[in-house]
C-alpha cells in the first residue's frame, strides 16, 4: 500500500467497513469495552443534560438527536431523569454510523427511537428544528498529525508494508492556518480538518435550536502544555497506549485525539451558530443544579480530573 496522510489512515483504523474498529471490532463501552465515557461510570451527565433540555425546550422544540450515543446509555439515562409525561412528548433520534452499537442502543431504548446515519438526514426529519447534544463524539474524528521542524510544519504520513508494519515519515503539507507560538523542533500537534468539513455538511440544515457539545480538549496552545508527542493516543482494553504501539492493533483499538476548541469555536462561529456558553463540565454541572450522590458522581465534578478535562460548548441557531 502507498504511504497515506495520518488523518486517511486514522479513518480506515476506525470506520472502515469491513475492519474498522466502530463498525466491526467494538464490542462494548464502559468498564468492560475498551474505554469508558463519562455516562458509562455515572448518571451525573444524564441527570445535567435532562436539565439543560428542560430548560431549552418550546414549543417549536420537541425534537432531540443524539449523535454517536455508544451504546445509549447517556440517551437512556436522559429520558429516565426527564419523566414519563416529558419523555413521550418529544421526538427522539438517535445518529449513528456504527451497525454495532446501533444493535446495542436498540437493545436499551426500544422502538420509540428513530435511527439516521446521518445528521442532515435526522434534521430534515426534524424539519431543521431541534436540541441536538453529543458527548465524547468529536474526539474521535480522524485527525491530521504535524510535527514542527522548527522552520515550519510539516505532515505525518504512514506506509503500510504487506506484512503489516506500519513506518511514520514526513512531508511538506499544504499552507494551514495555525496561530502563531513557539513550539520545540519536534512539537506534534493534530489538527481536526475533518470536524470542520462535518460541520459544514449539516449546518444549513439546522434553522433553529441548541446544541450542546461535551468532549475533552483546551483552547490552543494550552492543549499542548508538557505534551511535545501532541494528545494522539489510543485505548486497548482500558490501556492507554501511545507511539509506536498506536500501529500495533490496527482496527482493534480505539484512536483518539484532544479537541482543539480554540479551532472549534472559530469553525462553528464562522459558520453562524451563536456560542451561549463555554466552560469546563464542573461548571455547566453545577450550574444545572445536578446532586452528586455517588464517588462517581463526585469525580465528575474533580478539578483535577474529568471536571476540568472536559470542556462544554453550547451553541444556538435562530
Amino acid at each position: 500500500m502507498q504511504a497515506e496522510p495520518f488523518h486517511r489512515f486514522m479513518q480506515r483504523a476506525l470506520f472502515d467497513p469491513q475492519r474498522g474498529y466502530y463498525s466491526r471490532k467494538i464490542q462494548t463501552v464502559g468498564r468492560h469495552g475498551d474505554f469508558s465515557t463519562s455516562a458509562t461510570l455515572s448518571s451525573l451527565l444524564g441527570q445535567g443534560i435532562a436539565h439543560w433540555l428542560k430548560t431549552a425546550l418550546n414549543p417549536s422544540l420537541q425534537n432531540v438527536i443524539e449523535i454517536g450515543a455508544g451504546t445509549g446509555t447517556l440517551m437512556h439515562q436522559i429520558r429516565t431523569e426527564l419523566g414519563w409525561w416529558t419523555r413521550r412528548r418529544l421526538r427522539w433520534h438517535m445518529v449513528e454510523t456504527s451497525p454495532v452499537l446501533k444493535a446495542q442502543q436498540q437493545t436499551l431504548l426500544g422502538t420509540s427511537i428513530t435511527w439516521h446515519t446521518r445528521l442532515e438526514d435526522a434534521l430534515q426529519a426534524a424539519n431543521g428544528h431541534a436540541l441536538i447534544y453529543h458527548n465524547e463524539l468529536l474526539d474521535a474524528f480522524p485527525c491530521r498529525l504535524l510535527q514542527w521542524t522548527g522552520t515550519q510544519w510539516q505532515e505525518v504520513w504512514v506506509h503500510t508494508s504487506p506484512n503489516g508494519t506500519v513506518t511514520e515519515e514526513l512531508r511538506d503539507c499544504e499552507p494551514i492556518s495555525i496561530p502563531t507560538h513557539t513550539f520545540a523542533p519536534g512539537q506534534r500537534i493534530e489538527v481536526h480538518t475533518s470536524i470542520h468539513d462535518w460541520l459544514t455538511t449539516w449546518t444549513p440544515h439546522w434553522k433553529s435550536g441548541q446544541m450542546l457539545t461535551i468532549d475533552y480538549g483546551d483552547t490552543f496552545p494550552t492543549l499542548y502544555h508538557r505534551r511535545p508527542r501532541g494528545t494522539l493516543r489510543g485505548y486497548f482494553m482500558q490501556q492507554r497506549i501511545e507511539g509506536p504501539a498506536l500501529y500495533q492493533n490496527i482496527g482493534r483499538q480505539d484512536l483518539t485525539a484532544d479537541i482543539n476548541f480554540t479551532d472549534y469555536r472559530t469553525w462553528t462561529r464562522d459558520l453562524g451558530l451563536h456560542e451561549t456558553f463555554y466552560d469546563t463540565q464542573s461548571t455547566f454541572l453545577q450550574s444545572q443544579n445536578v446532586t452528586p450522590r455517588t464517588p462517581a458522581d463526585h469525580h465528575l465534578l474533580l478539578p483535577e480530573g474529568p471536571g476540568t478535562a472536559f470542556k462544554v460548548v453550547v451553541h444556538a441557531r435562530s
